[in-house]
């Protein structure tokens, strides 16, 4: 079904002039985040949904940047009038994290102290750190509580950071394809795309801005190696098999001679074209160091038992990067806490990249879900707001 769309969405930029402390020990003295919404806030600022962006999407969530129909947003099939997340009824918001390279503070902004790109002085960041500067982007916006705050992959593991560390500021957390923390293989996988990019000899020690050149064989290698990870076997095989690019016989040679190849080039091409190096090496060490249960005996359950949010949970069969299990995890956590948990696995042959795509169960889940909080609206109580959002609680 066709919805309308959202039309041409202008970004806007949040300033903020106060220290902000980082749970590696750095501290960023001042930055800026880059943001879009969507629709209207009501009188009681009870209708604001906040949502969290995966490892390399930004603030452009739905609607367009210009007049090209190549510039919708990465979730535009969720967002919009009549869509599951309908701005007719919720006003809409989502940032550009901390080290990214949309327009909030980064590897690629000015460094005050040098008049120079950060690059690689830039401090790592991490999911705590990126909900840090969001509670502050929700006191600008005048957003007490958010009636939910949705996310996947990336995204949703800052939805879980927020219920427990913020958990009178959302009514409900929607997580989908995510983790409470990654695998061993996981972690194995970002670190081959790390090196893939710090070997690269354009790479300089993550000064390349100053010597005028980019990664771009690195980049490109980390792309393809993550685009494979986020597609299914089944997906690949009914979109590509063995099929040969434009021609029937084979080459013997190291050209791209598979569609599949072709393919993975391209993604790797357009990627390079749009990210930042040091970026991409900020946001999968971030995705490695989320663990909430670090400090509590790899107990989720324990690490989750401050949240108070209600929560859906959804997962996708042929996720194998982000398997069910995972979801699982947080699932039987949640449940422990006696908290109010709905939950849907998918059937799809999409892999990781189902969360992205209008897959009609998926849809109907998040449709009706929504409308279980648009129906509750009416009696949102208001959340306590915690002002120091520097502070480290030690979890």
């Amino acid at each position: 079904m066709k919805h309308e769309s959202l039309g041409i969405i202008e970004p806007q930029r949040a300033c903020c002039e106060h220290p902000l402390a980082l749970e590696s020990g750095g501290t960023l003295e001042r930055y800026d985040l880059v943001y879009e919404t969507y629709g209207n806030l009501n009188d009681d600022k009870s209708n604001a949904i906040l949502i969290c962006h995966a490892l390399s999407s930004d603030h452009h969530a739905a609607g367009y940047r210009d007049e090209s129909e190549k510039s919708v947003g990465w979730w535009d099939s969720l967002i919009g009038p009549g869509k599951p997340i309908d701005t007719n009824r919720f006003f809409v918001v989502c940032n550009n994290n901390l080290g990214g390279c949309g327009g909030s503070t980064g590897p690629s902004s000015t460094n005050p102290e040098t008049d120079k790109p950060f690059g690689p002085d830039f401090p790592m960041v991490t999911v705590k750190d990126w909900v840090k500067s969001q509670v502050f982007l929700s006191d600008l916006l005048g957003i007490e509580c958010w009636a939910a705050i949705v996310g996947g992959s990336l995204g949703g593991m800052q939805v879980l950071e927020w219920s427990t560390h913020f958990p009178g500021r959302l009514q409900h957390a929607v997580v989908i394809a995510s983790a409470a923390k990654l695998t061993a293989q996981n972690i194995g996988f970002n670190d081959v795309a790390r090196q893939a990019i710090r070997t690269d000899p354009d790479f300089h020690e993550g000064n390349y801005y100053q010597h005028g050149v980019t990664p771009e064989r690195g980049l490109r290698i980390a792309r393809m190696l993550g685009h494979i990870t986020y597609l299914s076997d089944n997906a690949m095989a009914q979109r590509f098999g063995r099929n040969l690019r434009q021609k029937e016989q084979l080459d013997y040679q190291y050209n791209p001679e598979f569609e599949v190849e072709s393919y993975l080039r391209y993604q790797g091409e357009q990627f390079v074209n749009r990210f930042d190096a040091n970026t991409y090496l900020l946001m999968t060490k971030a995705l490695d160091y989320f663990n909430p249960a670090r400090n509590f005996n790899d107990d989720l359950a324990a690490a989750l038992s401050t949240a108070t949010a209600d929560f859906m949970i959804v997962s996708f069969s042929s996720d194998w990067r982000f398997a069910p299990e995972r979801s699982h995890e947080i699932v039987r956590a949640l449940h422990t806490n006696d908290l109010n948990t709905s939950y849907a696995e998918i059937e799809s042959d999409h892999g990781h990249d189902s969360f992205l795509l209008e897959i009609p169960d998926y849809f109907k889940i998040m449709h009706s879900y929504m409308n279980r909080i648009y129906d509750q609206l009416s009696n949102t109580p208001k959340g306590y707001v915690d002002k120091d959002v520097g502070k480290d609680d030690g979890k």
